[in-house]
């Protein structure tokens, strides 16, 4: 395998206060390659429940549904034989501190399904 072809795929976290979407981009396309959504159907029930709960919270999802979604992602990419990953590390940094705390599950595990995540070690050490 050439050099040119081993750049690393790029994971992207999009976030709101509603869902967590993981999705992997081919670095020479830029075409999305594998997703995962707390908005799957998988979440529905338990997404339904935090929206009816009360006293409401402004975030529906956590830590343990991020941690899902990354396993999701990870399984997702060993099917279609991407084995590396890269985060932007300034996007991640740029983010406040409790979005950072929750999203570290979903990168330990898309690393726990046998897929390296370049970037999120120093993003641990943050």
């Amino acid at each position: 395998m050439s050099t040119s072809q081993s750049h690393h795929h790029l994971l992207r976290l999009v976030l709101s206060c509603r869902k967590i979407t993981a999705q992997v981009t081919n670095p020479r396309t830029e075409s999305i390659v594998a997703m995962a959504s707390s908005s799957e159907q998988e979440f529905m029930a338990q997404y339904r429940a935090q929206l009816n709960r009360f006293p409401r919270t402004h975030s529906v999802w956590d830590a343990r549904i991020a941690s899902r979604v990354g396993e999701k992602l990870g399984f997702r990419l060993i099917e279609i034989g991407v084995s590396d990953v890269e985060i932007d590390l300034h996007e991640e940094l740029s983010r406040p501190v409790h979005y950072r705390r929750m999203v570290m599950p979903l990168f330990d595990s898309v690393k726990r399904t046998g897929v390296g995540v370049s970037g999120a070690e120093k993003l641990e050490s943050q």
